[in-house]
Order: structure tokens, then sequence, then C-alpha cells
């Protein structure tokens, strides 16, 4: 059995150095094979409780079937692991835990309050605990006054938030939301921001799998990159972006002499006609960037440092060609459908 895990092993963990935390999920070498297809290959993850955890990844790296494992709707083929304490699987674990899939289907027939109501009852929820419940959230997710309605009636972006509320509806410890704003506009996406950090205040544990790293960067403390099966990196977000040091150039030309000598030097992110980004080891090298900018004759309009992103350092992980199936839109920039 996976041992819970202790700060002192991860310390880039928590805030309290030192301070013994109790794990949320708690996976090694989880293997998950389907007849010759491998769609897992020894995943290892550390959740802990309490924080808010982005698990990034490419279309076909194993995320959805790593949450089927977690969750205890598919059994591994080898490996082991632990949620909350109990093994992968166990049934009293899974009615602590909440879970918003991407792809899911409710009774259209149902209001939104009925719908809730029986998913309550599946929860073992008394009466009177259920209808307080059931108000509360869907005020929570802004459809206080759309209880009445059939779920049938309701747009894509609404059955997204009614599916967090259903999530919700037990007080789980464990939240567990697949892609939970794909089909919301920037005001939805705002509202489970807010929604997600009501949940961390109160220490529940978050695991998110998104597309959209604008909206993970925002909220998560912590991530995993996973492609093909297995975990290529994880840590804090703030560490794994502050390592990444890049200079900002803007000249009055590019010019393709001046492009191939930078490429010499230093690693082109990215170029335009009037502009080049570059990834550098040490701030002094912005000097040696302007010396060799003038020495080409360029007139130097810009140089600056910049933050790498979330979604550039996915891209470098995974090079699954220039998205890798990415959403990587800024996240009140995508579309969606919030009412």
């Amino acid at each position: 059995m996976v041992e819970p895990v202790s700060e002192l092993d991860h310390p880039e963990a928590g805030a309290n150095r030192g301070e013994l935390r109790e794990t949320a999920i708690a996976v090694s070498r989880l293997r998950k094979q389907y007849g010759t297809k491998t769609a897992l290959h020894e995943l290892s993850l550390t959740v802990y409780r309490g924080e808010v955890f982005g698990f990034l990844g490419p279309n076909g790296a194993g995320k959805t079937t790593a949450v089927k494992l977690i969750t205890g709707l598919a059994r591994p083929t080898s490996g082991e692991g632990t949620v909350l304490g109990r093994p992968l699987g166990d049934r009293a674990a899974r009615g602590r835990l909440g879970y918003l899939p991407e792809l899911f289907r409710f009774q259209d027939w149902l209001t939104a309050a009925e719908l809730l109501d029986v998913h309550g009852r599946l929860a073992g929820m008394p009466t009177s605990q259920r209808r307080i419940r059931a108000a509360e959230l869907l005020d929570l997710v802004g459809l206080a006054d759309r209880s009445r309605d059939r779920v049938g009636s309701f747009s894509k972006g609404m059955q997204q938030r009614v599916g967090l509320a259903v999530a919700l509806l037990a007080r789980p410890e464990l939240v567990i939301l697949d892609e939970p704003t794909s089909a919301l506009d920037p005001i939805g996406r705002r509202d489970v921001r807010g929604i997600i950090q009501r949940l961390k205040s109160e220490g529940v544990t978050v695991f998110l799998n998104s597309h959209l790293l604008s909206e993970v960067e925002l909220v998560c403390d912590r991530v995993a990159f996973v492609n093909q099966g297995q975990v290529v990196s994880e840590g804090l977000i703030e560490d794994l972006v502050s390592d990444r040091l890049e200079l900002q150039v803007r000249v009055d030309q590019l010019t393709l002499g001046l492009l191939t000598e930078l490429r010499k030097r230093w690693r082109v992110v990215e170029h335009a006609a009037d502009r080049v980004r570059l990834a550098v080891d040490r701030a002094d090298d912005a000097g040696e960037v302007a010396r060799v900018v003038l020495g080409h004759g360029a007139c130097l309009l810009e140089l600056s440092p910049q933050r790498s992103s979330l979604e550039e350092l996915f891209l470098e992980l995974v090079e699954g060609g220039p998205h890798g199936g990415l959403d990587v839109r800024p996240a009140d920039a995508a579309g969606g459908d919030s009412q």
C-alpha cells in the first residue's frame, strides 16, 4: 500500500517547512492496459490535502484514464494507490469525493432541484438537509432562479453549473473537476474560480484537469504535466516558471542575419518581423543581446525580461505539435456559454 507522504520528503508542497501534510491522493506506478494498448504507464503522483492541484496534459496523455482509476471507475492493471487514506476503489472513500466529469448526461426531465434531490438521496442525505443544501448550491452556481426548470432546457454552460452543484452536494473532502469551465463564458469561469478558492479556504482538496492553462495558473497551487501516460514534471507553479528567464527584444527590423546570430547563442522561443523572444540563462545576458543587436546595425527599441507562462512550459515539455491539443487562448478569450 502507498504510505502517506510527508512534506519533509516533498518540501515544495507546503508553505510551512517541516510540517507533516496528509495526502488526499497518493499513487505509485499505476498502469492501465486495454488489450495491447497502454493508456497509462507507471503514473506516480501525490496530491496533498487542502491544495488545488492541476493535472495537465495533451489529448491522449492518459488524464481521463488516471481520473477513472482515482475515482474507482476502473481498476489498474498494476500499481497501487490511496485516496483519502483508503485503497483505490474503496467504497467509503468514494463516498467522500465529488466528481464532475467532462462528459456527463443528466436526466433531462428532472428540474435542477429534483436532480440535486435525487443525488442527495443516493448519497444518503436526510430530506431536510437535501433541500437546504440544494438551495444553497443552486444559488452558489448562479441557478437559484432556475431551480424549477427542467435540466433538458438548460444550455451546456448551465448544465455544467448544475453538474458542479451535484459534485459539491454531499460536502466532499476531495473534489475532482474534469474541464469544469469548458462550456462557460468569462463570467462563468470567474464564478468557478471563486468557488474553487472558497473550497480551498474550507480545507477541501481540488483536483483540476483543464486545457485552459491560464485558468490553472490563476487557481492552482501545484501542477503535474503528464505525457504518454507518465508525469514529466511536477511542482509549485511559481517554481516551475521562475527558473525560466526570457528576454523580449524589439528592433526596427529583424533581419535574417541578426536572427541567425541570436540563434547561435540563445534559444529563440518565438519571433516576428520586428521582435524576438529569447530563452537566456542569466539576466546579465541582456547586455550581450544588446551588443549583438547593435552590432548588426539594428535599432534596439525594447529589451525587457519576460515571465515564462505555464502554457509555454507545457508545450516545451510535451512537444506535441504547435499546441499539443491544448487550448492556449487566454482564460477570458476562449468561447463558451454560461447562460
